[in-house]
């Protein structure tokens, strides 16, 4: 256990929960205080921190991943998915506290909160903003200065979860039933395809309003 721990830098007790979720290859006990642990568990560990830091998976999740059949091809196919999902955002060491944001944006802490209790800002991690969430702070500055109001800007959130929730539950439908390679790449092209539909509609109605609007005014 001692020289698990050093070659893969998780705590012992972190170890011994992965073993009770069958994350790793039990060890062979040769007596009561020792244990030999196959080599391939520095390698599984690594991986588990990895899909927990950089693709936000869950247990259960890169469990399957592992007692899949061709553990490197689901891999893949859940890197490309997440790579959709959260593009490019930063690793943790790259949030930035709450004081920090308010530097990078000019807002002032007051009105961070109030964006916040509005749902217009949307941090993934509570109290930490990436840089997806400087750029849209510092958007959202400006609509504070022309006078737009935080309560203006609440219905994006509420049309965004009934959105999701169509969304989620037809991708529910298509590929609940699937293996689980097959689910990250069916989900992965229904993703592309919704944020794609979602974009189109949203600037046609747009489009299709102000030339109402034109029409009106000749």
């Amino acid at each position: 256990m001692r020289d698990l721990v050093a070659a893969s830098g998780v705590p012992k007790s972190t170890i011994l929960h992965y073993l009770n979720e069958g994350l790793l290859p039990l060890p062979l006990k040769t007596s009561r205080n020792m244990a030999y642990y196959d080599p391939a568990c520095v390698d599984r560990l690594i991986f588990i921190k990895f899909m927990q830091k950089k693709h936000r998976l869950p247990l259960e999740e890169i469990k399957k991943i592992l007692q899949g059949p061709e553990p490197g091809r689901e891999f893949l196919a859940f890197q490309e998915l997440n790579a959709v999902i959260f593009g490019g955002a930063p690793t943790a060491g790259e949030l930035l506290s709450e004081q920090a944001f308010c530097r990078a944006t000019g807002l002032s802490l007051q009105e961070v909160k109030e964006l916040l209790a509005a749902n217009v800002l949307l941090p993934l991690k509570a109290g930490k903003f990436d840089q997806e969430d400087v750029a849209m702070g510092r958007l959202l500055r400006g609509g504070l200065e022309l006078g737009v109001t935080p309560a203006d800007c609440g219905f994006y959130h509420l049309l965004a979860e009934e959105i999701v929730d169509h969304e989620m539950a037809v991708r529910e439908r298509l590929t609940g039933h699937l293996p689980l390679e097959q689910n990250a790449i069916f989900t992965l092209e229904l993703t592309r395809a919704a944020r794609a539909l979602r974009a189109y509609i949203i600037d046609r109605v747009f489009q299709q309003r102000v030339m109402s609007l034109r029409s009106q005014e000749k």
